[in-house]
């Protein structure tokens, strides 16, 4: 059975940026692609044309990804480490991969969060820190 209108006046979802960057998506439409490459941008969104030629996120995703998966591959290591004692040819084997998976896990969505973090305050007319 189909139930009939209610009447109600539905708006369209606005779009969240950051859940957008996240996801590797366009923060102003949601829809578009932002990477063309691995870490490559687009120069304009291919379903609303937003121009994305002017950003720069430079290394600021990449240091916040190094930290992140350092730090949980290092605390890991020194729990394996205090709870049974391996040799250290085991904590190599554990740690390194886990840097390398969190890493290149993480890289994408770090960055399509920072620029989705630059055109959000673009966007919002936030003034630049003198």
């Amino acid at each position: 059975m189909i139930d009939e209108p209610t009447g109600i006046d539905l708006q369209p979802a606005r779009i969240n940026p950051i859940r957008a960057g996240l996801l590797c998506r366009c923060p102003a439409c949601g829809e578009g692609k932002l990477f063309s490459g691995f870490l490559k941008v687009v120069d304009r969104c291919a379903v609303c044309g937003t121009d994305f030629s002017r950003l720069n996120t430079g290394d600021g995703a990449a240091v916040f990804i190094m930290q992140i998966s350092g730090g949980i591959s290092a605390f890991l290591a020194l729990g394996l480490q205090i709870a049974f004692a391996p040799p250290t040819w085991v904590l190599l084997i554990v740690a390194v991969p886990l840097v390398l998976a969190l890493s290149l896990g993480l890289m994408r969505p770090g960055k399509g969060l920072m620029i989705a973090l630059q055109i959000r305050d673009l966007t919002h007319g936030a003034a630049p820190h003198v």
